[in-house]
């Protein structure tokens, strides 16, 4: 198994207050990509430190970008209230524009990725700001409010992965062939796979890896 990869937890100061952040920073080489990534409805029990998310991220920095994970709004150590998408979505845009500043470059490609509702979030926020890479895990699309006012339902890049479980009791994967199958992109399933993807982690941190190599 792999070491784990220590992150640096800090807040900022964000739309609804402070934003708790943890940060992967490649320590010896300059990263190739700035990645941020969206986790799990916070009603739900959603927090940053959410397996498939820790996954995302830490397959992301062995991929070589600078990894920024964080806490939506009313979760851990960020202020404010549950704002059904809307406030979430400017959330991970503030949170973009702190990883570009605490990474030092306007330039490097951006990676976004989020898990069931953060993954609506990461389509929602890729309306303003342009995803290089993105990996969608089960997005939760009917999750967020304003889904419907949402462009097109986001502008993600056509590179996009997205990947959804065989059997996902809470978001169904009708929901991510359908969205796909508008924007003629293909669905990766993970047989056997339930929403949170227990004992089929190893297969998330393969696909991402495989797209990002």
């Amino acid at each position: 198994m792999a070491a784990q990869v220590p992150s640096a937890r800090s807040v900022f100061r964000g739309p609804a207050g402070s934003i708790e952040v943890a940060a992967y920073m490649p320590s010896e080489i300059a990263p190739r990509a700035i990645a941020v990534v969206a986790h799990p409805h916070p009603l739900f029990g959603g927090t940053m430190d959410n397996k498939v998310v820790t996954t995302i991220a830490r397959t992301m920095f062995d991929a070589g970008a600078a990894v920024f994970r964080f806490n939506f709004r009313g979760v851990g150590n960020s202020e404010g209230v549950h704002d059904e998408g809307r406030g979430e979505t400017e959330d991970m845009l503030s949170v973009i524009s702190h990883a570009r500043a605490a990474a030092a470059s306007d330039t490097l490609p951006l990676w976004l990725a989020g898990f069931s509702f953060g993954g609506a979030v990461t389509l929602a926020a890729s309306e303003r700001a342009t995803a290089h890479e993105m990996v969608l895990v089960a997005p939760a699309f009917q999750r967020i409010a304003h889904w419907a006012n949402v462009q097109n339902g986001g502008s993600p890049p056509a590179s996009t992965l997205l990947i959804h479980g065989e059997n996902d009791e809470t978001v169904p994967l009708a929901g991510s062939m359908d969205w796909a199958r508008s924007r003629d992109m293909a669905v990766t399933v993970v047989p056997g796979a339930d929403h949170f993807f227990h004992m089929r982690l190893h297969i998330i941190k393969r696909l991402v890896a495989g797209q990002l190599r």
